[in-house]
This record gives structure tokens, C-alpha cells and sequence, in this order.
């Protein structure tokens, strides 16, 4: 698998540890006392805006590079370490689209005010979905990292709706069915190529949990009203996930918010 230290960036971007982000005493979503900061009435507000913004775009890069690694990786064909044809077409239409989506995360990222290296890029997405089995690599890029990109999308477009910005809803919005597409290629290809083997999809699917809990980014993601990011349900359910399947990543958003704040007790009382 291509190394993320080989991913090429200029002397724009600067790169830092997910846990780095997550623990940071700046961050909102880690506060006892914590609020949601795309909230258009607070002061951090535009900021926490430009900020997902500039995640969005770094974001859609590495779903680029995985997408079009993908149709790289693994030899044509039917076999357990191959991929098929047809899904190595649905992954360069897929890599068309997030090209398409860095484009437009550009735009977007000059019309609310920031640039590219105005905020740190880390490579936690690019990593998670290089996976060297076929269907890992499938799960944990097109059910999980874009259905990530679900959430977002979908909470960066009630955003827009909310402070009356024509231009980023409008965005958000045509992205955001690109990324239901994406999901549904996804969990219409785990179907398919599990269908006569029910223990490696339950492996998958395994697989695709963990992943999702290190997209919850230490309870980034949820469905309380403090959480920056909300789980776009009905997006979901159009993009082939069960409800059960929702519930379960409203329980991991949960696990994943607890676990960080144990994290950032232990290391304020070791800085003690």
C-alpha cells in the first residue's frame, strides 16, 4: 500500500496527530460544559465554520487518493484479493467526483474567508482506508469515511440554510448527493461481493465499526445538540444503512466522546 509520508502536498500544508487535535484544551467538543460551536449566535462560530471547511477539503483529497488507489491496488478479477471491473469503474467515477470536490472545497474556502495551510491537515482518513483486503478497503472508505462526509456535508448545509448563505448551501447540497451515491455504491458492493460469505461481511462490517468510532473524532460527531457534527439519518437510510446500523453509531459516538474525555482527564492530572 502507497505510504501516507509519500502523499504529495506543497509547503502549504502542515500536518498534525488526530489525538493531537481531539485533546487539544482549545477544542470545544472536549469542555465539561460543551456547546456546539456551529452555532451561528456564539463568537467561535465562523471560525468552527472555516475550520470543518478546511477539514472538508484535506478530507476529500485523501478520499481521492484511497478511491483511485483503489482501482490500483488490486488486480482485476472475482477473486478474495481482487476487485471487479465494474467496481473499479464506480471507484474512478468516484475519484472524478472528490476531484471534483476539491475544487469546490477551494471555492468555498475563499468565500468564507480562510486558505489552504490556514489549518492543520491530518491523515487519519487516507490511513484508515488503506486497507489491503478488498472489502476492508470498501468498507472503511465508502461506508465509512464518506458516510462521514454524509454528516458533514449535511451539517455544513443546515449551516448555510441558517446563516442565509446561498453559496455554501447551494455547494453543500450538490456534494452532499455525490456522497449519498458514494455510500450506496459502497453498501450495494459489500452485498454483492459477500453474498455467499456471510462471516467475512460480518468481518467487514466489524472492521467498519471500529473505523467509525475514530470518525467520531472524541464525540465530534453525534445527535446531541452539543455535538458539531449531527448524523444525517435519512441521508443514510437513501445510502443503504439500516436503522440498527444508525442506532449502533449513535452508541459509538457515545463510546468515543467518553473515551477522549478520560483521555484529556488523565493527561491534565499528569500535567499536574
Amino acid at each position: 500500500m502507497f505510504p501516507v509520508e509519500e502523499l504529495a502536498r506543497d509547503e502549504r500544508f502542515v500536518r498534525m496527530k488526530i489525538e493531537d487535535a481531539i485533546l487539544d484544551p482549545r477544542n470545544t467538543t472536549m469542555k465539561k460544559e460543551r456547546r456546539s460551536n456551529l452555532t451561528p449566535d456564539i463568537a467561535e462560530a465562523p471560525d468552527a465554520a472555516r475550520a470543518l471547511m478546511h477539514g472538508i477539503f484535506v478530507g476529500e483529497i485523501q478520499a481521492l487518493e484511497v478511491a483511485g488507489r483503489t482501482c490500483w491496488d488490486f488486480p482485476t478479477g472475482p477473486g478474495r484479493d481482487e476487485a471487479p471491473f465494474a467496481l473499479k469503474l464506480d471507484m474512478a467515477r468516484q475519484s472524478w467526483d472528490e476531484a471534483r470536490h476539491v475544487e469546490i472545497a477551494i471555492k468555498l474556502s475563499e468565500h468564507m474567508g480562510t486558505a489552504i495551510g490556514e489549518f492543520a491537515e491530518q491523515t487519519m482518513l487516507y490511513e484508515a482506508g488503506c486497507n489491503a483486503d478488498p472489502v476492508l478497503r470498501l468498507t472503511g472508505v465508502n461506508r465509512a469515511l464518506e458516510g462521514l462526509a454524509i454528516d458533514v456535508f449535511n451539517t455544513m448545509r443546515d449551516f448555510g440554510d441558517t446563516t442565509q448563505d446561498p453559496v455554501l448551501f447551494f455547494c453543500e447540497d450538490w456534494m452532499l448527493a455525490d456522497e449519498v451515491t458514494h455510500v450506496k455504491m459502497g453498501s450495494d458492493w459489500l452485498r454483492r461481493i459477500t453474498a455467499d460469505d456471510p462471516e467475512r461481511r460480518k468481518g467487514a462490517l466489524e472492521f467498519q465499526r471500529a473505523v467509525d468510532k475514530l470518525f467520531s473524532f472524541g464525540g465530534f460527531r453525534g445527535e446531541e445538540d452539543e455535538n458539531p457534527v449531527h448524523l444525517a439519518r435519512n441521508f443514510r437510510r437513501l445510502a443503504g444503512f439500516s436503522d440498527e446500523e444508525i442506532t449502533g453509531l449513535v452508541e459509538i459516538s457515545a463510546e468515543a466522546y467518553a473515551e477522549a474525555q478520560a483521555s484529556r482527564d488523565a493527561a491534565i492530572a499528569a500535567s499536574a
